[in-house]
């Protein structure tokens, strides 16, 4: 482990989408009375912001923890240009059977930037659904 001081980077991306709070397993009422609003047959939209927060220590060679167009690159590849203008629950993959919540939303972003980036590099996702309802993942 290296004593060197750690400093966290931030990127912050956005991208908008479609999706509804539904659980298959439960009826219609009761997605209506757990849900409400957000249950809606035919979807609703949100204007997300992301933030990824990369933390380690500073490379001497470069001076960076990671370098922001790598990770900006990244993020664009793997979450905005899969996520953005889309219907989650319709479009990507990994919401088929996965209610896409911004708890979930958040796990699945963590998951697919993770093998990316250097395991030596600690990594956290934020996501605003709106500017007052935000997750973070991990939550340590």
């Amino acid at each position: 482990m290296s004593d060197s001081p750690k400093v966290s980077i931030f990127r912050k991306e956005h991208f908008n989408a479609a999706h509804r709070l539904h659980n298959a397993a439960w009826s219609d009422e009761k997605n209506k009375e757990i849900f409400g609003l957000c249950n809606n047959p035919n979807y609703h939209g949100h204007n997300y912001e992301l933030i990824i927060q990369v933390t380690g220590t500073i490379n001497p060679e470069t001076g960076y923890v990671i370098d922001t167009k790598v990770l900006s690159d990244l993020v664009q590849r793997e979450v905005c240009k899969k996520f953005d203008h889309r219907n989650l629950n319709l479009d990507v993959p990994e919401f088929a059977q996965l209610n896409p919540t911004a708890e979930n939303i958040a796990l699945v972003i963590y998951n697919k930037l993770r093998p990316h980036i250097n395991t030596e590099l600690d990594i956290k996702i934020k996501l605003y659904e709106t500017e007052r309802n935000f997750v973070e993942f991990p939550a340590n």
